[in-house]
């Protein structure tokens, strides 16, 4: 089955046709810059020029960095506001004329990762988490997605985490890899505390510096592991998430 996938991130927005039962891409991936402030209309119209980019007739699935329930948009950490009640689903389809459907992101990444990456055929619960302007998580239970839980929001030291412990934190702060690995590993701590999983991996754009804060984290029972389908898994993952809900 193919099924253009699109990733909407904080400063990016890219896509590329998926072959949903390999999860390889069909096409070179397209990038385009998030529109200022990340408003609907304009994110919708970027998401309607990727379509047109590949000159797509078929259904599209799109990652999207909120809670998402039924299409409607629940919340706005990285976006602008005025996307919370938004049904996304209805908007990109009004612009795209075709099927759309919408999940979170960091749910769609993880998608891919346990059905093609380094969570494959994984046993017991399994915890996604990437690494950019936030830190999203996906939890996963013998390969069932509970959906949007939004654990980069927990608050550790009276803060979210994500204000400490995100890849954009690092740099706005200029933090050492021994700094920041250990206000992540503290990170990583706490969800264990609360979740036990087997196995964390870690992907988003962060995580291409795992051998810098790699030494850094230390837990109790988890194994800890790099994602391994790079910047092409919120893409796969999306696409994944349309054929299952729009029962392609």
């Amino acid at each position: 089955m193919e099924i253009l996938g699109i990733d909407i991130g904080g400063t990016g927005i890219k896509g590329a046709p998926v072959n949903t039962d390999t999860g390889a891409l069909l096409a070179p991936r397209q990038r385009i810059l998030t529109p200022p402030q990340a408003k609907p209309k304009p994110v919708a119209k970027v998401v309607a020029e990727l379509v047109q980019h590949f000159d797509w007739k078929g259904p599209v699935g799109c990652g999207f960095p909120s809670v998402v329930r039924n299409g409607v948009v629940f919340t706005a950490a990285n976006i602008h506001a005025s996307w919370i009640d938004t049904n996304a689903d209805q908007l990109f389809e009004e612009y795209t004329h075709l099927p759309v459907h919408v999940v979170n992101d960091a749910d769609a990444a993880g998608l891919a990762e346990v059905t093609f990456g380094a969570g494959k055929d994984q046993p017991g619960t399994v915890m996604v988490i990437t690494i950019g302007t936030g830190l999203g998580s996906a939890i996963f239970i013998n390969g069932k997605l509970v959906p949007n839980t939004e654990l980069g929001h927990i608050e550790i030291d009276g803060v979210d985490a994500e204000t400490r412990a995100s890849e954009i934190a690092r740099q706005r702060q200029k933090l050492s890899w021994k700094k920041w690995g250990g206000r992540f590993n503290k990170y990583l701590n706490t969800l264990e505390g609360l979740f036990w999983p087997d196995l964390f991996i870690l992907g988003g754009g962060g995580v291409k510096n795992f051998s810098h804060f790699e030494e850094y984290l230390e837990l109790r029972a988890a194994r800890v592991v790099p994602a391994l389908m790079g910047n092409e898994a919120g893409i796969v993952g999306a696409a994944l998430a349309a054929r299952w809900a729009l029962k392609l």
